[in-house]
C-alpha cells in the first residue's frame, strides 16, 4: 500500500508538469490571436486601437488576416445598431438603410468603396494592363468609379430595407460584413499581385491555415445567425468572389489593394441581395 500511494503522488506531479504547459499554449494562442485582431481593426477600420504600434511593429497583415472576419462582424453589427435606432425613431426602412449603409462607411473610412471606385474606373477607363493600373493609382475618381458607387450602395439600401425585420437586418449585415472580408484574403492566398510594389505586394501570400479560418469563422456566422438562407448567401457570395478574380486576372494579371477593396463591397451587396429574395 505504501508503494502504491508513492506512485499515485509521481503520477499526480506529473500531470501538474503536463498543465503548465497546455496554460502556456493556450496564453501564447490567446495573445496571437488578440495582436491579430488588433492589427485587422488597425488595417480595415478608423478605430482607435489603444497603444497602437508604430507602422511595421505588429504582426504581419497576411497573418492577422485569419481576424478579418471579426472585425467585419463588428462593422456589420455597428451598422445594424445604427439601423435599429433609426426604425425605433420611427424613420421609414429605406432611411434607416441609407444611415446603415453610411454609419459602415464611416467605420472603416470608406476604405473598401474607395477600392471599389478605383478599381471599376480603371477597368473600364484604360485601354492597356500598365493603363489600367496607372488609373487605379491615380485618387481622383471617374464616371466608371461613380457609377459602380451609385449601384452597388444603392443596391445594399434597397436589400436592407427589403429584409425590414430589424433582427433580421442585424443578423445580415453582420453575417454580410464577416464574410466580405473573408473573401480578401481568399483572393490574396489564390492569386499573384499585379504589381511588384504597393499594398497587395507588401501584405505578401497569407497562410493558407489563417484564410480558411477565417472563412470557417464567417460560415459558421452565416449559418448560425441565418441558418440555411445564410449558408447559399455565402456561397453566392463566394461565387461573386470568383467571378472579380477572373475579372482581375484578365483586366491586370492579378489583385491589387483596389481590387480587394472591390471584392469586399461586391461580395457584401450580393450576400445582401440573395438574403433579400430568399427571405
Amino acid at each position: 500500500m505504501p508503494g502504491r500511494r508513492g506512485t499515485g503522488k509521481r503520477h499526480m506531479r506529473h500531470d501538474d508538469g503536463d498543465v503548465a504547459p497546455l496554460q502556456q499554449a493556450a496564453y501564447r494562442a490567446a495573445r496571437a490571436w488578440w495582436s491579430d485582431l488588433r492589427a485587422a481593426l488597425r488595417f480595415l477600420t478608423r478605430v482607435p486601437v489603444r497603444g497602437a504600434r508604430r507602422e511595421g511593429d505588429g504582426p504581419p497583415l497576411g497573418r492577422a488576416v485569419r481576424a478579418f472576419p471579426i472585425v467585419g462582424a463588428l462593422v456589420g453589427l455597428v451598422a445594424g445598431i445604427v439601423y435599429g435606432i433609426a426604425c425605433g425613431l420611427g424613420l421609414p426602412e429605406i432611411v434607416a438603410a441609407v444611415l446603415a449603409v453610411g454609419a459602415g462607411a464611416l467605420v472603416t473610412g470608406a476604405l473598401h468603396e474607395d477600392g471599389l471606385a478605383d478599381m471599376a474606373d480603371g477597368f473600364g477607363g484604360g485601354a492597356t494592363r500598365e493603363r489600367k493600373l496607372a488609373i487605379m493609382r491615380d485618387s481622383r475618381i471617374g464616371a466608371y468609379g461613380v457609377i459602380a458607387l451609385v449601384v452597388v450602395l444603392a443596391a445594399k439600401v434597397g436589400a436592407i430595407a427589403d429584409l425590414g425585420a430589424t433582427g433580421l437586418v442585424v443578423a445580415g449585415m453582420v453575417a454580410a460584413a464577416a464574410a466580405s472580408r473573408a473573401a480578401m484574403p481568399a483572393l490574396m492566398l489564390w492569386m499573384e499581385p499585379a504589381r511588384s510594389d504597393g499594398l497587395a505586394a507588401d501584405a505578401g501570400r497569407p497562410p493558407a491555415t489563417h484564410v480558411w479560418t477565417g472563412l470557417a469563422l464567417a460560415a459558421v456566422l452565416a449559418v448560425g445567425l441565418l441558418t440555411w438562407s445564410g449558408l447559399v448567401a455565402f456561397l453566392i457570395a463566394g461565387l461573386g468572389t470568383a467571378g472579380v478574380a477572373w475579372l482581375a486576372e484578365r483586366q491586370v494579371g492579378g489583385h491589387t489593394g483596389d481590387v480587394l477593396g472591390g471584392v469586399q463591397q461586391l461580395s457584401e451587396v450580393l450576400f445582401l441581395l440573395a438574403l433579400a429574395a430568399i427571405r
